[in-house]
Order: structure tokens, then C-alpha cells, then sequence
């Protein structure tokens, strides 16, 4: 337990990335569990790859089999953080706008979080905490200081910055929060537009190496081998589609993680 401790010093944001992922774990818990599954991780695929091979040498991988299954294991908290911060991008312009649209009607605050509590998917699951915050006896900027520290998203940070600075100081909400959003509205935009740049050139790419290159290159391995007397077995085949599925799959991928967490 002292070597998590240990460990959990030298990683003085990780408190901070759990509790902005929701991960209900101490520092400590986490790289125990972190550790412990990539242990069973890598000695799983050891004795896999053992079963195939027979050659006890392969144990010899385990410690560079568990470094990397334990900083693979480790990124989840990082991975589902920025999963949060997209799915929030999605709904935190409607939301401010929503927000905005009651405050001016001359609902109540606290009101207004329970209405967007209900209706928005993502979001919603905030403004239901700092609801139960303030329902439980937490003043409000208290509680707004709180969602603000445990919040993913410097986008909805920011918009509770302003609506805490205005509570504050008694200045009309609105007319801040309204800028806010503009400025969201805006970086949104030159996503889009970056996205778009980016894009041309990442489908030329695709075409080349995921569609051309291996329909080519299938094509002469077959009429080469046939000219050589020489067969290629099934297998062979399978691991040309496999590699062919895995460059196309990466490329999807790497379109998707690049374009911008926005509803359009």
C-alpha cells in the first residue's frame, strides 16, 4: 500500500482527473486496480502466445507485456475525461442558450438548473449535482465553486465562472452569459473549419493507402505468384484482408477522433 501512496504522490493531478471522470476511486485504489489487471493482463497473453509456441521464453516479455498493458489501463481515466468533454461540447451551447432564454423569462436560478437538469442528456447530470448540492444545504456559489473543480469541460467551466461572477457581484446574468456563448459558438466554428482543412488531405491518404495501394498490390502478389508456379495458401489471404480491414479501420478512426465535438 506504501508503494501506491508513493506512486499517487508523484501523480498529484490524478485526484483531480478522477474526480472530473467520475471515477469514484482514490488515487491509491486505482493504480492498485491499474496494476493488479495489467498483472493478470499480461500473464494471460503470455500463456496465450505459450500455448501456440511452447517456448517458456515468451515469459520473458512479461515485463515490457505489463508496462504497456499498464499505461494502456492507466489512460482510461484520460479517455473517458475526453469522452465526457465531446459528449458536453455537443449540448453546451443549447444549454447556455437555454439557460440564458429562462433566466430572461424570470425563473429562478435554482429553477432554471432543475429544467436543464431534465432536459439535457449530458449536461443535465451537472446540473442534477449541483441541484442535490444546494438541496442538501450548500449555498449556491459554494456549490457552483464545486461542479466548477470537478467539470471536464473548460466550456461549460467557463460558462459557470461567469454565472458564479455574476451572482457575485449582482450584474445581469444574461447579457454575460450570452458573450460566453458567442465565443463557444465561435471556437466551434474554427473547429469546423480546421476539421474541414484537415480532411481533404486525410481522404486522399485513405484512398491511396487503404483502397488503391492494396487492391494494386493484391492484384500483382496473385499474378506474380501465378506467374512463379507458386500457390498462396487461404491463410495467407486472410491475413491480407485482416491487414487491409486494420489500415482502413485506423484511418476511420483517426477522421473520427478529428472531427469536432459539435451537434451541426
Amino acid at each position: 500500500m506504501e508503494l501506491y501512496k508513493l506512486l499517487s504522490r508523484s501523480m498529484p493531478n490524478l485526484k483531480l482527473k478522477l474526480l472530473q471522470a467520475r471515477i469514484p476511486d482514490t488515487p491509491e485504489h486505482y493504480l492498485r486496480k491499474t496494476v493488479f489487471n495489467a498483472v493478470f493482463l499480461g500473464l494471460a497473453l503470455c500463456f496465450i502466445v505459450f500455448t501456440f509456441i511452447s517456448k517458456p521464453i515468451v515469459f520473458a516479455f512479461f515485463p515490457l507485456v505489463f508496462l504497456i498493458a499498464f499505461v494502456y489501463l492507466f489512460g482510461y481515466v484520460d479517455l473517458k475525461i475526453e469522452r465526457m468533454k465531446r459528449n458536453i461540447s455537443k449540448e453546451i451551447v443549447y444549454a447556455g442558450r437555454f439557460l440564458i432564454i429562462e433566466i430572461e423569462s424570470g425563473v429562478p436560478v435554482y429553477q432554471a438548473f432543475r429544467n436543464i437538469a431534465r432536459n439535457y442528456e449530458t449536461i443535465g447530470v451537472y446540473f442534477q449535482e449541483l441541484v442535490e448540492r444546494i438541496d442538501l444545504g450548500t449555498s449556491l456559489e459554494e456549490a457552483l465553486n464545486e461542479l466548477i473543480t470537478s467539470t471536464p469541460s473548460p466550456d461549460l467551466r467557463k460558462l459557470l465562472w461567469q454565472l458564479l461572477n455574476s451572482i457575485r457581484t449582482g450584474s445581469e446574468a444574461s447579457h454575460a452569459l450570452t458573450n460566453v456563448i458567442d465565443q463557444i459558438v465561435r471556437e466551434q466554428q474554427i473547429a469546423v473549419k480546421e476539421y474541414g482543412r484537415k480532411l481533404n488531405p486525410l481522404a486522399m491518404f485513405y484512398m491511396m493507402i487503404a483502397v488503391i495501394v492494396p487492391s494494386l498490390g493484391t492484384i500483382m502478389l496473385i499474378v506474380l505468384t501465378s506467374f512463379l508456379g507458386f500457390k498462396l495458401s487461404l491463410l495467407i489471404y486472410i491475413i491480407i484482408a485482416l491487414f487491409i480491414g486494420f489500415i482502413q479501420f485506423m484511418f476511420i478512426a483517426v477522421i473520427r477522433s478529428n472531427r469536432p465535438a459539435i451537434e451541426m
